[in-house]
């Protein structure tokens, strides 16, 4: 595909017609010009160009020029992009607008089990769930490195804010990781995280448990690409749902066990 094809394409994928994209394309190549020009070089009929030119004038993407014959002239390319954005930009408003007034505010919210096949959208949820944190935050992390700047600022942010934050980590340099990201939180050493087991060819890589009722669990396994894992996960939102239940009773047992621990050495 040329270059001049690749930018039509691109330019239909962000709202123009394909006369339009074809025209605005064709002014960026010859700076300026007539109807007949223009029709030789976007290749369109030139009764065509009159009313796609018209559009774009609307669009203030081209200047018209009141010669005889009349000239057309292409804004910049960083003006074009400017409108471009901008226009895509309150399209996407009032799509978000007008779906906001089709959700039902008392419906229940993410019932049941859902799953995540790529690793930004577990990280999305990962900060969604601890954004809307109350209460308690219980953050398991056997595999560290799927901990982006994303998660580290949302633990910050939610310890902050008198969430109690209770991370366990496998390493002591882990430990130091996590609480220079999250001072408020608490980070505890848990050396059986360093030996949790290949499962099919995936390994175990955060827990999260957000008050009491807000679960995700994702898994890493080895992509074929050197260097890279892909990370998949599952989550619910809900008390009354049989995957929070066991992850809650599993989790406080947990606690429970840190805290008998505690006591016996102390």
């Amino acid at each position: 595909m040329s270059n001049a094809e690749e930018a039509v394409t691109t330019l239909e994928e962000l709202g123009l017609t394909e006369y339009e994209s074809r025209c605005f394309v064709a002014l960026v190549r010859i700076s300026k010009g007539t109807a007949k020009e223009i029709s030789q070089v976007a290749d369109i009929p030139r009764s065509r160009v009159y009313d796609t030119i018209e559009r774009l004038d609307r669009k203030a993407l081209v200047s018209v020029q009141q010669t005889e014959p009349r000239e057309y002239k292409a804004v910049t390319v960083d003006t074009a992009c400017r409108r471009l954005r901008e226009d895509f930009d309150s399209r996407i408003n009032a799509a978000e607008n007008a779906l906001g007034q089709l959700e039902e505010p008392d419906a229940p919210d993410d019932e049941g089990m859902w799953a995540i096949t790529q690793k930004e959208h577990v990280t999305e949820r990962v900060v969604l769930f601890l954004e809307d944190a109350e209460d308690t935050v219980h953050y398991l992390v056997p595999a560290t490195e799927v901990v982006d700047r994303e998660i580290r600022s949302a633990l910050e942010s939610t310890a902050d804010r008198g969430v109690d934050v209770y991370i366990e980590v496998p390493t002591e340099d882990d430990q130091e990781t996590f609480l220079e990201a999250a001072p408020s939180a608490e980070v505890v050493v848990t050396p059986d995280l360093q030996t949790t087991n290949n499962v099919q060819n995936e390994w175990p890589a955060q827990l999260l448990m957000v008050d009491q009722e807000a679960i995700v669990a994702a898994g890493i396994q080895e992509s074929d690409l050197p260097d890279v894992v892909d990370e998949m996960a599952v989550w619910t939102y809900g008390r009354d749902h049989g995957f929070a239940v066991w992850m809650r009773e599993l989790l406080d047992d947990r606690l429970e066990g840190r805290e008998e621990g505690r006591s016996t050495s102390e």
